[in-house]
């Protein structure tokens, strides 16, 4: 399994809850995770070879900002 780390504005519950589907809906992601307490709003993602394009794709799509970590 892989991990990959991001950078994100993901910064509440709320937040969490709207990329929830468009993360849920990437295939190459297993399972992910944000550190909202962290100030860089951490995004952690785990899966076989999650492809960090697609993730960043899903990311914007919910209307937030990503880099990577």
């Amino acid at each position: 399994m892989s991990t990959l780390k991001f950078k994100t504005s993901i910064n509440c519950a709320n937040c969490v809850r709207a990329v929830t589907p468009f993360l849920d809906a990437e295939a190459s992601v297993e399972k992910w995770s944000v550190d909202t307490n962290n100030p860089e709003k951490t995004l952690t993602v785990e899966g076989e070879n999650p492809i960090p394009e697609l993730v960043m794709k899903a990311v914007a799509q919910a209307g937030f900002d990503i880099e990577p970590a």
